[in-house]
């Protein structure tokens, strides 16, 4: 009798969580369908570094969904009026950007029940990372209540899972479990601001967390920097 194989529906930004994220689910032994979007977002890099980690990855298709969060505005990573900041201040960062990470477990969402996908994989971390609302448990479980009602799948007995492998893990444990599984975090670019060759500005939020998280595994850092 055939084994049927499992598959699952990976978030992929092109960043170190993203990657790592993705890399972890092939190591559970998923069949692995990646997740891109193009949201008007200023690293535009980041796109092209998720497709060269897809490829190294070989997952079974890669898709990258065009909407323009933009045209909303309200986040430094949309809006070109709104600057970068170079230093952590108090509260919810400029660099949230809003309704980004329940318009992309929608999306997933759909795809994985087109997929008969067992479970959509993101890597949102609640440790080492920027404060955002939609990053923390209590989130994920509000979307997984959603989409357990939501979907024929759920419906049918079936519901679809929301995986976040690293939700409670440091920055430097992220980094050792990628390492482990084989991942290549030279091909990753993490920067808001990350120029069209993908190096880093090495002062924005993002890059100092992912600097010292390197700095914290003892493991060589590989990001070019402007």
């Amino acid at each position: 009798m055939s084994v049927v194989a499992k598959k699952a529906v990976v978030l992929l930004s092109g960043g170190l969580d993203s990657a790592t994220t993705l890399a972890l689910a092939h190591q559970a032994g998923y069949q692995c369908y990646a997740l891109s979007f193009n949201y008007g977002q200023r690293a535009q890099a980041e796109l092209r570094a998720a497709e060269e980690v897809a490829a190294h990855a070989d997952v079974v298709e890669h898709k990258t969904i065009r909407f323009d969060l933009g045209d909303i505005g309200g986040s430094a990573l949309t809006d070109h009026s709104i600057d970068v900041p170079d230093q952590l201040g108090q509260g919810v960062p400029v660099t949230y950007v809003p309704a980004r990470n329940t318009l992309f477990l929608s999306m997933a969402l759909g795809w994985a029940e087109v997929l008969e996908a067992e479970a959509i994989f993101i890597g949102v971390n609640a440790v080492d990372y920027s404060g955002y609302p939609d990053c923390r448990p209590e989130f994920i479980a509000a979307f997984q209540a959603m989409a357990n009602v939501a979907t024929k799948v759920a419906i049918d007995g079936k519901p679809i899972r929301i995986e976040t492998p690293l939700i409670a893990l440091t920055k430097a444990q992220i980094i050792q479990q990628g390492i482990a599984a084989g991942l290549d975090y030279s091909l990753t670019v993490s920067c808001y601001q990350a120029d069209a060759q993908g190096r880093g500005c090495a002062v924005c939020d993002s890059c100092r967390l992912r600097a010292q998280g390197f700095a914290d595994a003892s493991v060589a850092d590989p990001t070019r920097y402007q």
